[in-house]
């Protein structure tokens, strides 16, 4: 068994992506490998799962460490996500589905890339609050577990990409790191339930998973150092441009197209900035002038 440099650095670059923003391990790494290395899609969704399920602890526990996790919403996604991981396994085993769940998925991140551009435009989505402040919906969490537990058995997308995108929905009161860590932190038993499946039902290849692993623990370890301290706005920012990165190459779209795509993203994430600069200045300066002489 030799390790795949190549691999070893792709895998190294997706890990960093998902410890800096708690998605992109699926809907990055296993593409990559069946797009840039042809490995057949079973294998790669086996090798990528069972990889992840030793990559995603070492960067949950940074954010552990930090207080960024809100441990009784992790209990609710992970009690709807771990069964449902299992039944995902049987469905790609039983039935040709990965595809269908695969586009089905690259539409809901362009969707949520849009939803997410328009309440930063808005100024819509607020939430400086702590973990410990958030109330926690049993149901639709459970809910939300559950298909994401599917979707991962059956793709090995979903534990970071569709999963947060619904958090970001139910719960607009978390901080852009908390929502990270929490995120993280439940992927952890959800991708463990759904790489034990695939090591009894899947197609798992040794020599590719230990190539992922040397490249992706260092990189998540990484990611999840930069992400626990860095500022929401970035964050928020980053989860937008990996969204649409991991929904484009979900649909199958060209690299070139890929290329432009996140190019205008970021041009637009920069001018967004300077204009928020700009207005914050406007407004200190106008409450400046408006305050009474003493």
């Amino acid at each position: 068994m030799s390790a795949d440099w190549a691999l070893i650095g792709g895998s190294f670059l997706v890990a960093i992506v998902v410890g800096l923003t708690g998605m992109g391990g699926g809907a990055l790494m296993t593409p990559m490998m069946m797009l840039f290395f042809n490995v057949p899609p079973l294998a790669a969704v086996s090798s990528d799962l069972v990889a992840s399920a030793v990559m995603k602890p070492v960067g949950s526990v940074v954010h552990l460490r930090r207080g960024t996790v809100n441990l009784r919403l992790v209990g609710w996604l992970c009690a709807g996500s771990v069964p449902a991981a299992f039944c995902g396994v049987f469905l790609a085993r039983a039935f040709a589905v990965t595809d269908a769940v695969k586009y089905a998925l690259g539409v809901a991140l362009l969707l949520a890339v849009a939803g997410m551009a328009v309440k930063s435009w808005l100024g819509a989505r607020g939430g400086e609050s702590s973990t410990h402040d958030i109330v926690v919906r049993p149901i639709p969490t459970l809910l939300v577990g559950m298909v994401g537990g599917v979707v991962v058995g059956v793709s090995s997308v979903g534990s970071g990409s569709l999963i947060i995108v619904a958090l970001l929905v139910l719960y607009p009161a978390l901080k852009a790191n908390q929502l990270v860590g929490t995120d993280l932190v439940q992927a952890v038993p959800l991708v463990t339930a759904a790489a034990l499946g695939h090591l009894l039902f899947g197609d798992f290849q040794l020599d590719l998973t230990v190539s992922l692993l040397i490249g992706s623990i260092p990189g998540v370890y990484l990611g999840a150092r930069i992400s626990s301290r860095a500022p929401g706005g970035l964050i928020r920012a980053l989860l937008a441009i990996v969204l649409l990165a991991s929904a484009l190459k979900l649909l199958d779209a060209s690299n070139t197209l890929t290329v432009w795509a996140l190019a205008a993203a970021v041009a637009v994430t920069i001018a967004g900035w300077r204009l928020r600069i700009r207005a914050a200045a406007r407004a200190s300066s106008e409450s400046t002038d408006l305050e009474p002489a003493r």
